[in-house]
């Protein structure tokens, strides 16, 4: 089985996302890495020293600076041939260019992937993470978008696998882009940090957030919140965990003032310890915690900080 894993990047460095793809991929069989952007010459030097890479694609053209699904599509298409996998993140670029390609080459896509049982067959969740889906194809081409915190990370070796250059393919005018307006957060990104602290509609206002921010900078720790507290104004969209925002899966998630509704509970519940402050003792939130707190969250939060050298 030859597999294509679709790199993610920033045109300056290779995101850790694609270090998840690759591992899954290497499930499959052998695999190659297509980098597709403009600049980002670094990023295909790194992504050659992935460990167990056959080669690396890469197609550094200007027209890809600011890559639009609706080309970078038609790109993956003109080598598709060669692959009977490709494989994307679950990222916003990811879910955007691969429905896309798989009606450019007519077969099924295969969203969310959790687990990899032979080459045709794949588990997914449904209903919000309640169900697992066990899924087989039997197109040549298998499209798969990959759940990043369900896969660990590739390893980086000393040797450089070959390096081959893609042309660029035809373009479309259905699209153009127009501006980027990216937040900057000194923090750790929230869907590979190893501490998350998250907080809920039970911190009462985005005043009452900075008590979690204090705290999350002592653990080096990204923010994340709950859909109410996003809807209620609280936070930025960009913190939202859950069905409906990131799927996030670090060493430590601390949830704050989060009853635990079920859509949250789909986009943390894999993290590998779950600590919950909730006054409420019947919050759902503690069906899923490994450590679980009663208690006012005001008073147990500080409390915690004193802890923390």
């Amino acid at each position: 089985m030859n597999v294509l894993v679709i790199a993610e990047h920033n045109n300056n460095e290779l995101l850790p996302a694609t270090l998840n793809i690759i591992n899954a991929a290497n499930q499959i069989g052998t695999f190659d890495l297509f980098v597709i952007g403009s600049g980002c010459q670094d990023v295909i030097n790194t992504g050659s020293k992935i460990d167990g890479l056959n080669q690396v694609l890469f197609c550094n053209d200007k027209a890809y600076e600011n890559p639009l699904a609706e080309n970078t599509s038609i790109l993956i298409q003109s080598i598709s041939k060669d692959y009977s996998h490709i494989l994307f993140a679950n990222t916003a670029n990811g879910k955007n260019t691969a429905p896309r390609l798989a009606a450019l080459l007519d077969v099924m896509i295969i969203p969310d992937v959790i687990e990899i049982i032979d080459d045709a067959t794949f588990k997914r969740p449904i209903y919000a993470g309640n169900a697992i889906a066990t899924c087989k194809s039997n197109d040549t081409c298998k499209i798969l978008i990959i759940r990043t915190t369900a896969f660990e990370k590739a390893v980086f070796c000393d040797k450089e696998a070959e390096k081959n250059e893609i042309k660029s393919a035809e373009k479309t005018n259905l699209t153009k882009y127009i501006s980027s307006e990216l937040s900057k957060n000194e923090r750790p990104e929230l869907t590979a940090a190893d501490i998350v602290v998250s907080g809920g509609r039970g911190l009462g206002s985005g005043e009452n957030f900075k008590i979690l921010e204090t705290l999350a900078d002592k653990l080096g720790a990204a923010m994340g919140a709950s859909r109410a507290a996003v809807d209620a104004g609280y936070v930025p969209n960009d913190w939202q965990v859950g069905q409906t925002g990131k799927v996030v899966a670090p060493n430590l998630y601390i949830a704050a003032g989060i009853s635990g509704a079920i859509q949250h509970l789909a986009g943390m519940k894999d993290s590998k310890v779950i600590v919950a402050i909730n006054k409420d003792e019947d919050a759902p939130i503690f069906t899923v915690s490994d450590y679980g707190l009663a208690d006012d969250l005001f008073k147990a939060i500080p409390e915690m900080e004193k802890l923390i050298n």
